[in-house]
């Protein structure tokens, strides 16, 4: 066990017991518990963000239009092509303040499951609820979304905290991966149902905006009901508070986010890593939500086309995931993740030049995206575990997911503006670069043990 350096003392005032060891048996069956949420919850992040409700959105966007193409929600001018993008910066932004409070509160209570069941549920029907925005009811649309993905992330704080108590150091590389390839084929299996739909909504008698409106909803009811599994199988390793009333945790949440950001002060490398994630995972995040809505506009391509590469990305990404979470035990977790934003880079400008109504090149972009996408995310995932103070976990990873799963900050607000400023999606999706170049130049710096010993955990075989 190596000593740690500069390990911050236990806050006190604090209900948690240490953790005691889980049988094998029972720490299998709750790791299969967490792979499924995200089974449950990446519904969402296909269907809904990649896939359908850009476009949609867009859409229903232009019908309240003026002769323009301008929108004006709260007396604000924006072109009708540019609401996703804000929507998505607004629900973000929000995030910033909520997510890391989530973690505090997570942390005084020792209520991971309540918090994980209470968000995971919100953002499900709120999700359910995009089936009744429809016509010119753009601010409908873009009201629930916003609900909905401020949900998923603050679920996910949650969700993510759960990572340090269900696997040993050593094993953390291969369960974050696991947790991410089973994403992709659950996200996957749902688009391709939602694809069917899609192509054959006139023989089921039905409009090709009801079959999109299905379709939508249909996330959020996947969501809800795959969040029983883990909710069944995932225990608290804490004792959680009793008597306390809920804005009385909230207010004590809020006070150990002013020591948390103190501690974090403290640990250089872990605020390092935490920096050069929220810097390229911003952009990972922005070419995820935003490449339907470049297929449909810029490139011309068909929906089908579209869901068709979605559904594609979905399981090549289950074996990405996969395939880079070997790599990372032969070759380093750090070197493979800046491995994959060099892959990022050259996805983001050869997107630049694909050629308009060019099926093939969009499908071979697609593909590539699929490799890298899963791994990336769950690489980073697990390296930040090894960063973070055992006691502290589901606060820092409140910091740690302002940039993940469905949630980028800077880079949708980039693209906003520069789509605002050019008229020109091209000009929009080669301005994400800077955050992969951006985010490699801080990754290498990261000093991995030095953090982990910070962090008074112990050193896994290979960082």
């Amino acid at each position: 066990m190596i000593t740690p350096s500069g390990e911050a003392g236990p806050t006190t005032g604090r209900s948690e017991t240490a953790p005691a060891a889980a049988a094998p048996g029972s720490r299998r069956r709750e790791q299969r518990g967490w792979y499924f949420y995200d089974w449950a919850n990446s519904a969402f992040s296909t269907t809904v963000v990649t896939v359908f409700l850009g476009p949609y959105l867009s859409t229903i966007a232009r019908a309240a239009a003026d002769a323009h193409g301008w929108v004006h929600p709260l007396g604000l001018d924006v072109r009708a092509k540019a609401v996703f993008p804000f929507a998505v910066t607004v629900s973000v932004i929000a995030q910033v303040v909520l997510l890391p409070v989530t973690g505090a509160v997570i942390d005084h209570t020792g209520r991971k499951r309540c918090t994980l069941a209470l968000f995971a549920y919100l953002g499900s029907f709120a999700t359910i609820g995009l089936f009744f925005a429809s016509g010119g009811r753009y601010l409908l649309a873009a009201a629930l979304f916003i609900l909905a993905n401020i949900s998923l992330g603050c679920a996910d704080v949650a969700y993510n905290a759960f990572l340090p108590d269900i696997a040993d150091p050593d094993e953390r590389d291969a369960i974050s991966s696991r947790g991410w390839g089973i994403g992709y084929l659950g996200g996957g299996l749902l688009l391709a149902l939602n694809l069917v739909l899609y192509l054959l909504h006139d023989s089921f008698g039905l409009s090709q905006a009801m079959a999109v409106r299905i379709s939508l909803a249909s996330a959020g009811v996947w969501w809800a009901a795959f969040t029983l599994i883990p909710l069944r199988r995932l225990r608290d390793r804490h004792r959680a508070r009793t008597g306390e009333t809920a804005f009385g945790a909230v207010r004590a949440g809020f006070a150990q986010l002013g020591l948390t950001l103190k501690d974090l002060r403290n640990r250089p490398v872990t605020l390092l890593f935490l920096l050069a994630f929220l810097i390229y995972n911003d952009g990972v995040q922005t070419v995820i939500t935003l490449a339907a809505t470049y297929a449909t506009e810029e490139l011309d391509l068909g929906q089908s086309v579209v869901i068709g590469a979605v559904l594609l990305v979905q399981f090549v990404a289950f074996g990405g995931a996969l395939l880079l979470g070997r790599l990372a035990d032969r070759y380093g977790t750090r070197r493979v993740v800046l491995t994959s934003l060099v892959a990022w880079t050259v996805v983001v400008l050869a997107s630049y030049t694909l050629q308009r109504g060019s099926i093939a090149q969009f499908i071979v972009l697609a593909a590539v995206i699929g490799v890298v996408m899963g791994g990336t995310q769950a690489l980073s995932r697990s390296l930040f575990s090894h960063l973070v103070p055992r006691e502290r976990t589901a606060e820092y990873f409140g910091f740690y997911e302002i940039s993940d799963k469905g949630t980028s900050w800077i880079g949708p607000l980039v693209f906003a503006f520069a789509l605002q400023l050019t008229d020109s999606y091209r000009s929009a999706i080669v301005s994400l670069v800077i955050f992969f170049v951006v985010g490699f130049a801080l990754l290498i710096t990261v000093d991995v043990p030095r953090g982990v010993r910070e962090a008074g955990n112990p050193l896994p075989r290979r960082v």
